[in-house]
């Protein structure tokens, strides 16, 4: 880890004011010998945060943060401390300290690529917007990006030929050309050549936002490989660096939320719809460095993945990643797109809106690893249940922090309680009125559950004459009253949001509708249909307004009264609760046979009277 001096780092502080550095990102008042302003590190109204150029520190006392202008830029920007010293430095006039004439070897020879690179860079951006680019920039703005866009990423255009030969005549030599990876080598002695051809091309950067390596995307549709990445060099570690993080790195920061997607278009689109906080890895699959990496920035980054099965593995293989390295307070969010869409595709089909609904609803990662248990393993006897408790605990004993690890093994096993009940699902049945078809939406079927190890598990099948008939079609009666009547939602949804359905993709639908409700109070429920048979969800919607249902429940119907559909549900609930304490009852009266601790024996009893006080055990008198 580099060292600096303090008569080193003290020149610096001399050549810098506090003040001018601070109000950078700070609107300063002078008062006295001090300045005052609103606190960066919290969102306050009055001013509590102070800044002293002759005693050199800023203090807020609203947050008690306090320290140097290093201090500051560590804090404010994410930068390691060697990085708030390199960019102090520059910014100083002060040349940083070499501490070997073998390093300083080394970072000439870094300056020298750096050089060679941006030279690059600035040549495919000039043939972007030259006659020979034509094809390129049409591209482009066929995907719908501005001038203003294409700018701001440096997007560029490699012609077939001319890199190399424009380079060496601006002295740059062919070594460096060929270590920059700028070109490749001849085969059996042959002149070497550009490595990027007749291809659009994205500039990589560092941190600092200085190009370091290049992807470059043919075309034509059938044209392969599809993208070209810059090989590793000296410069470029493509598990270190992540795409598009120097521009996101100050919205991200502000916000404390980061969004990772899986490719350039995906950054650059969401980028151009306002969500600049976008970035990418730069490969298949996330590793350990850039997720640290963002951890520095945002608490719980959103992973964007495509809902096709590509996406999904994704998915998975970033949940399976990242479960060594959880902390308290640090973890991952994902939000998975609709089958057949990206980020790209959302943003410029349907709009801002609709992509900060799909960020809305992201997943916590413990969703996601339980959903991927549920999908890889079934539950329907002794031995395959024991299985799924072995998985779960190896899943959680993968955790390396100990206080997380515990939360995630308390969390299975208490899932697990609930998953073992008898299982409910939904019966098959015709579409809705207001159904599209074959169960395509909007934006056509999510369809998350159909595939083994799915992120969304699928729905178990129902055996007809099973002992929890009643149980399903009451979920099932409360989801299709909401669905028809969403203005009753004020008066359900805290009992609504407070259950959770065996089913999992009922489950899902349950939340899903409950979150587009309450961010649209005045929905229709032919509004409401469509948005969620976009999601994927058409197959559950026509089971839950199966003409069945209504046979139960004929309050269920979108044209009862809202009155009498509001006393009909309210009723199902009240079953549905002393069905669901019934089964608890049950549960824990065979822990304590099994199990006769003091403790067992104090969960039964508190359910036995919970349950005699509610009456469960009296006859139902045939309701439903």
């Amino acid at each position: 880890m580099a060292t600096f001096s303090p008569q080193f780092l003290d020149e610096i502080r001399a050549r810098l004011s506090v003040s001018g550095v601070v109000g950078r990102r700070v609107k300063l008042i002078r008062r006295g010998r001090e300045y005052v302003g609103l606190s960066p590190f919290s969102n306050e109204k009055s001013p509590s945060f102070t800044v002293n150029d002759d005693k050199g520190f800023y203090h807020c006392f609203s947050t008690g943060e306090h320290g140097d202008i290093f201090g500051f830029l560590m804090k404010t920007q994410n930068l390691t401390f060697p990085e708030a010293v390199e960019r102090l430095a520059e910014e100083a006039g002060v040349e940083m300290p070499r501490q070997s004439a073998e390093e300083s070897r080394e970072v000439a020879r870094s300056a020298t690529l750096r050089d060679a690179v941006e030279a690059g860079c600035a040549l495919f951006e000039k043939a972007l917007w030259a006659p020979e680019g034509r094809k390129a920039l049409e591209y482009l703005k066929g995907r719908g990006l501005t001038d203003e866009t294409i700018h701001r990423f440096r997007l560029g255009y490699a012609a077939g030929s001319g890199l190399k030969s424009t380079l060496l005549k601006k002295g740059i030599p062919e070594d460096v050309l060929m270590e920059a990876r700028l070109i490749s080598p001849g085969k059996e002695g042959r002149d070497s050549f550009d490595f990027f051809r007749d291809r659009v091309m994205f500039p990589i950067f560092d941190l600092r936002g200085r190009p370091v390596a290049f992807g470059g995307r043919v075309m034509g549709a059938d044209e392969q490989p599809k993208y070209l990445n810059s090989p590793d060099t000296p410069l470029f570690h493509k598990g270190q660096i992540v795409y598009g993080l120097s521009l996101a790195r100050e919205l991200a920061s502000t916000k404390r939320e980061i969004i990772v997607a899986e490719g350039y278009m995906d950054v650059i689109a969401l980028a151009q719809a306002g969500f600049t906080n976008a970035v990418a890895p730069l490969g298949t699959a996330m590793t350990e460095t850039q997720i640290e990496l963002l951890w520095r920035i945002a608490p719980e980054p959103i992973l964007c993945f495509d809902g096709d099965r590509a996406g999904q593995k994704a998915a998975l293989r970033a949940a399976d990643r990242a479960l060594p390295l959880l902390k308290p307070g640090l973890s991952l969010r994902f939000a998975m797109m609709p089958a057949g869409k990206d980020p790209d595709d959302i943003c410029r089909r349907d709009g801002p809106e609709a992509m900060a609904t799909v960020l809305q609803e992201a997943l916590p990662l413990s969703e996601v690893l339980w959903r991927q248990l549920l999908g890889e393993h079934a539950s329907d006897t002794p031995e395959r249940r024991a299985a799924l408790e072995k998985a779960a605990e190896a899943m959680a004993r993968a955790i390396g922090d100990g206080s997380v690890q515990n939360q995630y093994l308390r969390m299975f096993k208490d899932r697990l309680f609930t998953h073992f009940r008898p299982p409910r699902a939904p019966q098959g049945g015709q579409a809705p009125r207001w159904s599209k078809g074959k169960g395509q939406g909007k934006g056509g079927s999510r369809d998350f559950g159909s595939r083994p190890g799915s992120v969304f598990p699928p729905s178990r099948p129902i055996h007809p004459g099973a002992a929890d008939e009643s149980d399903r079609i009451r979920e099932r009666i409360l989801l299709a009253t909401l669905l028809n009547h969403p203005q009753m939602f004020d008066l359900v949804e805290e009992r609504l949001g407070g259950i959770m359905f065996s089913d999992h993709r009922l489950d899902s639908l349950r939340q899903t509708a409950l979150i587009h409700i309450a961010q649209n109070p005045d929905l229709e429920f032919t509004s409401l249909g469509t948005y969620l048979q976009g999601l994927g969800f058409a197959a559950e919607i026509a089971s839950l307004l199966h003409p069945d249902v209504y046979l139960h429940a004929g309050f269920a119907r979108p044209d009862t009264p809202l009155e009498q559909a509001t006393v009909g549900w309210d009723h199902t609930f009240a079953l549905c609760q002393r069905a669901g304490l019934e089964a608890d009852l049950k549960r824990a009266e065979q822990e304590l046979a099994e199990n006769p601790t003091e403790q067992a024996f104090a969960v039964f009893k508190a359910l036995r009277e919970q349950a005699q006080a509610s009456g469960v055990g009296d006859e139902d008198r045939g309701e439903v």
